[in-house]
């Protein structure tokens, strides 16, 4: 089982940029998961997709993100990142970088692979 680590949280005010990174114990990218994506889940909600890329580097993104989020991948260094601007309050969350098939990526709950211990982003004044 490949373990996911997330990185690069913290504290920020409303319109300030954090660059979370997600790093892996294995490969991030595989035969089983041919993508992977970036979800969070806010304080008494649910976890929630919030962009995605593929090996082939297809993206994806939530609407709420969209234009503010940019997602990508090093193969060489086996790491993804999201770069995430203009931040909000409502961006405040755990977020968490998970893997597998390009069909399940927008639903977190469907995926096989196991969740690490997220990290946390607070956008606030």
């Amino acid at each position: 089982q490949v373990q996911l680590v997330e990185s690069g949280g913290g504290l920020v005010q409303p319109g300030g940029s954090l660059r979370l990174s997600c790093t892996a114990s294995g490969s991030i990218f595989d035969f089983y998961a041919l993508g992977a994506g970036w979800y969070r889940q806010a304080p008494g909600k649910q976890r929630e997709f919030v962009a995605s890329i593929t090996t082939a580097g297809s993206t994806n993104y939530a609407d709420s993100v969209k234009g503010r989020f940019t997602i990508s991948r090093d193969s060489a260094k086996n790491t993804m990142d999201l770069q995430m601007n203009s931040l909000k309050p409502e961006d405040t969350a755990v977020y968490y970088c998970n893997r597998g098939p390009p069909w399940l990526l927008m639903t977190p709950d469907r995926l096989r692979g196991s969740w690490g211990q997220g990290t946390q982003v607070t956008v606030s004044s």
